[in-house]
């Protein structure tokens, strides 16, 4: 089954909210706190301002990444769809599209962290999270082409 990546449609909103909504839920060390249709809501403003792509397989919406011009907001997959490549062919369009890249993640999200640095990606700050809000210690990562 072959997926295909496009700009994300309002209809689109329920279903990348899910993503990050089961992540939240589904990390142990993840706050919780956003209510599903808030983080619908959520995702709904990102796909108004026209952040978001989508990567979609078998005809459902398997996962998304959110981008604010050199800013990747948000990049998650639906657990069923992680594995198969499909966060490389987000994250590589973003590349595609920008000489210069940069996100924050977790320093608890350590199968983000090493994704990231696969792809290049090189660690810039870190703080001890009181300025996010889920006030856990981040780390951002910048990403240049050569």
């Amino acid at each position: 089954m072959s997926a295909a990546l496009r700009p994300a449609r309002p209809g689109d909103a329920e279903p990348t909210g899910d993503i990050l909504y089961r992540f939240a839920q589904d990390t142990p060390w993840m706050p919780k706190l956003y209510q599903r249709d808030e983080t619908v809501g959520f995702c709904g403003v990102m796909i108004a301002r026209g952040w978001v792509t989508v990567v979609v397989l078998g005809g459902q919406v398997a996962g998304f990444i959110a981008r604010d011009g050199q800013e990747i907001c948000s990049l998650y997959l639906a657990n069923a769809a992680q594995g198969q490549g499909l966060g490389t062919a987000l994250l590589a369009d973003a590349m595609g599209q920008s000489d210069r890249l940069e996100l924050w993640t977790f320093q608890r999200n350590t199968g983000a962290q090493r994704f990231y640095a696969r792809h290049g990606f090189v660690e810039a700050a870190r703080t001890d999270g009181a300025g996010n809000e889920e006030r856990l210690p981040d780390i951002r990562y910048e990403w240049r082409r050569s």
